[in-house]
C-alpha cells in the first residue's frame, strides 16, 4: 500500500490521527535513551551502537512520516484545528526525535560515559524529561475527543489539566538541570577540558527534550483557548 495514500485517507477522517501516529513514533525514540545511556555507563559500546541504531531508524521514520504528512495536508482543514497549528504540532514534535538522535549521537561519536559522580543525577534529568514527553503525547492523544467536540468542554478541561501538569514535570526538569550542573561543576578539574564541553552539550540537549514537549503542551493550550 503507498503510504501517501494511506495518509491521505486519514487526513480525509481528521488531521488528529496523522499527529498523534507521528508523536507515537517520537516518543519511541526518547524511550531508547535511558538504556543507551545505562549501556554506556557500563561502556558496552557494541550494545550501545546497536542502540542508537535503534534511535537513528526510529529518527528516519518519524522524519518519513512528517514529511508524508506535510505532502498530504490539504490546503484548508474546515476543522476546529487550523493548517498551521497542525504544522507547527509536527514540527515541534519532529524535534524531540531529532534531540533523541543528537544526545545519542555525541555520545557515541567520543565514547563517553558520564563520569560516575553525576551518573545518577542524569539519568534523573534525563528521566523527568522523558516524563515530560510523554504526558505530551497523552495530552495529543486526547485531542480525538477534543476534535468532535469543537475543543470545548470537559475534554477541554483535562487537557488542561494535563498541559498544567506537563509544566510541573518541567519545572522538576529544570531543577535536575541546575542540580547536575552544580555536580558537574564540582569535579570538573578532574576531567579533560573538552569532555567537560560535551558533557554540558548532552545535558543542555536532555533539558531540551522536555522543553521541546512543554512547547507541545503549549501549543495545544492556545489551540483550546481560541
Amino acid at each position: 500500500m503507498d503510504p501517501s495514500s494511506h495518509i491521505a485517507r486519514i487526513f480525509g477522517r481528521s488531521p488528529v490521527e496523522p499527529l498523534q501516529q507521528h508523536f507515537t513514533k517520537v516518543a519511541k525514540c526518547a524511550r531508547k535513551l535511558p538504556k543507551f545511556i545505562r549501556a554506556t555507563f557500563a561502556e558496552d559500546w557494541t550494545r550501545a551502537e546497536r542502540l542508537r541504531e535503534k534511535i537513528v531508524l526510529l529518527e528516519h521514520a518519524a522524519d518519513d512520516l512528517k514529511r508524508e504528512l506535510r505532502l498530504n495536508l490539504p490546503g484548508s482543514l474546515f476543522m476546529p484545528i487550523s493548517r498551521a497549528d497542525v504544522l507547527e504540532m509536527i514540527s515541534m514534535q519532529d524535534r524531540i526525535a531529532n534531540r533523541s538522535k543528537d544526545i545519542s549521537g555525541l555520545i557515541i561519536g567520543r565514547r563517553l560515559s558520564m563520569p560516575e559522580p553525576i551518573q545518577d543525577s542524569y539519568l534523573a534529568l534525563l528521566q523527568r524529561s522523558i516524563d515530560a514527553v510523554e504526558q505530551a503525547r497523552r495530552s495529543v492523544q486526547e485531542l480525538d475527543d477534543l476534535f468532535h467536540t469543537g475543543f470545548r468542554g470537559a475534554g477541554a478541561e483535562q487537557v488542561l489539566t494535563m498541559t498544567d501538569e506537563l509544566s510541573d514535570i518541567e519545572d522538576d526538569s529544570d531543577a535536575l538541570q541546575i542540580e547536575l550542573r552544580a555536580r558537574l561543576f564540582g569535579i570538573e578539574d578532574q576531567l579533560p577540558p573538552v569532555t567537560v564541553m560535551f558533557i554540558y552539550k548532552i545535558i543542555d540537549r536532555t533539558g531540551e527534550l522536555g522543553n521541546i514537549a512543554q512547547r507541545v503542551g503549549s501549543r495545544l493550550h492556545l489551540m483550546i483557548a481560541r
